[in-house]
This record gives C-alpha cells, sequence and structure tokens, in this order.
C-alpha cells in the first residue's frame, strides 16, 4: 500500500507514524469527551425540559439560570474558550496542552451544545404520554425515566451523533492551539511545512471518520424511532 502511496503522497508515507498516533488521539479525545458530556448533557437537557414553564417540575429561576448559562457557553467560540479555560484546565487536567489538555475545553464546549440537543429531543414528546403517565399516578422521575428518556430515544440519538459530528470537528480545531491529535498533525506538518498531502490525507480521513458516525446514528435513530 506504502508503495502505492508513495508517488501521490510522499509526506504522509514518511510520517504515517505520526498519523497513527494522531488518529488515536483524536479517538481518545472523541470518545473521552463524547462520554462526559453524555452524561451532563442529558442531565442539563432533562433539567430545562421539568423545569419548564408547564413541565412537570417547574421551577422558572432554575430554568431561566440554566438555560442563561447554556446560551453564554454556547456563544463563546471555541478558541478563545480554550484561552480563557488555561489555567482551570491545569488545574483539573494537570496540563493545557496536547490530547489531555484538549479533554477539558472539549467537554466545557459540548455540553452547552448537547444539552440544547437533549432538550429539542425531549420536548417533541407527545404531551399526551406525559399526562397520561401523571393520570396514572407516576412521579416525576418515573416520568423522566420511563416516558420523556424512552420516547424521546430517537431524536436524542440524533442529537448525540450531530454532537460527535462536532466533537471532531473541535478536536481537529484544538490542534491550532497545541491539542494533539489529527488537527495538530496537518497544522504542523501539512501547513508549516507545507506538506500538501499530509493536509488533503488527514481532511479525508475526517470525512471518512464523519461519514461512518453520521450513518451509524442514522440507522439507530431510524431502529429506535
Amino acid at each position: 500500500m506504502f508503495e502505492m502511496l508513495k508517488p501521490i503522497a510522499p509526506n504522509f508515507v514518511k510520517t504515517y507514524p505520526e498519523f497513527v498516533k494522531a488518529f488515536f488521539d483524536t479517538l481518545e479525545m472523541v470518545g473521552t469527551a463524547a462520554a462526559v458530556s453524555a452524561l451532563f448533557g442529558i442531565f442539563f437537557g432533562v433539567v430545562l425540559v421539568v423545569t419548564a414553564p408547564g413541565g412537570i417540575m417547574e421551577n422558572k429561576w432554575i430554568n431561566a439560570i440554566l438555560d442563561k448559562v447554556i446560551n453564554v457557553f454556547r456563544a463563546i467560540p471555541f478558541v478563545i474558550l480554550i484561552a480563557l479555560l488555561l489555567p482551570l484546565t491545569r488545574m483539573v487536567m494537570g496540563t493545557a496542552i496536547g490530547t489531555k489538555g484538549a479533554i477539558f475545553p472539549l467537554v466545557v464546549a459540548t455540553v452547552p451544545f448537547f444539552s440544547r440537543q437533549i432538550h429539542s429531543a425531549l420536548c417533541e414528546v407527545d404531551k399526551g404520554v406525559i399526562e397520561a403517565a401523571q393520570a396514572m399516578g407516576s412521579s416525576p422521575w418515573e416520568i423522566v425515566f420511563r416516558v420523556y428518556l424512552r420516547e424521546g430515544l430517537g431524536g436524542m440519538i440524533r442529537g448525540a451523533t450531530i454532537t460527535v459530528v462536532n466533537l471532531i470537528t473541535l478536536s481537529a480545531m484544538a490542534g491550532c492551539v497545541g491539542g494533539g491529535g489529527l488537527g495538530d498533525y496537518a497544522i504542523r506538518y501539512g501547513f508549516q511545512r507545507k506538506m500538501t498531502d499530509v493536509t488533503i490525507v488527514t481532511c479525508i480521513v475526517l470525512l471518512i471518520l464523519v461519514t461512518i458516525i453520521q450513518s451509524l446514528g442514522n440507522v439507530l435513530s431510524t431502529k429506535k424511532h
């Protein structure tokens, strides 16, 4: 395979070991950030829905504060957010550079985004089903687990798919500030050393990765619809 690639992508072949490391660094960043963001995102998304006006646990203060905090963090560009979080990232992760240093800002950037996705998915749940559960004497948390999360699963999977794709984009962007992964690999070799073939191959790999995740998400959301 390398012999076939050498004439068209000589720099990629030469830096292949660095590419492999960068690829698995990206998977580590995206996987870890996605897992942590899923926990917080689902929690905050549920809280937004149940505390909304007319919700099963209506609380206008909690809803308003959480809504504003999510909007603020969603409005901050990721590159600026990384800079703002540098001291906190060092405190939490022990470093602000490399793969490990990129995970914390990725989580902070993704949780608000995923919370909105969960909120949107749960808002689509049929109100009649919720009212029926209330009429049968179900507690608020029983309604959350047995109605909201079950009935909204298809939409939640679609939201999770969009979020993971967004995470891949952010992880590549983190490479611009020494975050590691494929973004860092493309910047160091493709841009700084003018190895155009490295940049092209990295883009193709990211495109394939996004396509696989999007296709998998589409299949799962269709089955759970």
